[in-house]
């Protein structure tokens, strides 16, 4: 009985902190994982990071992005986990919470089986979220989430 009285507590408190689960269509969220390098041809950037491609060369000083992992998740609940992969990386992503204007994400970087990073992050619909990962050859590793 106590039990059922802290859920139904918490429930009733979700709204007073800016948390819901219901009150605003779902979103797709795209998560990538991007080989960024320099090289004398560089190809065309990608179709997914189009919109991205000035903010990206002046962030990192690149001139060429590739997708090498991605996925696409629709988040209806807040709540939901997905991964996005490629031969050698993997991106974990779990959302905790939705927000009014933004999505809490957990976000686990795996190289193999070796856990490189954890971090909480917040994304938003205005605002991708770039992090700079490690480098790899003669490049960096960028991951990229992006409501759409």
């Amino acid at each position: 009985m106590r039990q059922l009285f802290v859920l139904l507590t918490a429930i009733a408190l979700l709204p007073m902190i800016g948390i819901t689960t219901s009150a605003r269509g779902a979103d797709t969220v795209w998560s990538g994982l991007v080989m960024a390098n320099n090289v004398p041809e560089p190809t065309p950037i990608p179709a997914e990071l189009s919109g991205l491609e000035t903010t990206l060369k002046h962030i990192f000083g690149y001139n060429q992005f590739q997708v090498i992992g991605q996925a696409r998740k629709t988040l209806k609940t807040g709540g939901e986990e997905w991964l996005a992969s490629s031969k050698y990386f993997s991106l974990r992503v779990d959302s905790k919470a939705q927000g009014n204007s933004a999505y809490l994400l957990n976000l686990q970087l795996f190289q193999e089986q070796k856990l490189l990073l954890e971090t909480d992050a917040r994304l938003t619909k205005r605002r991708p979220l770039v992090i700079k990962g490690p480098l790899v050859g003669d490049g960096q590793l960028v991951l990229l989430l992006v409501v759409e």
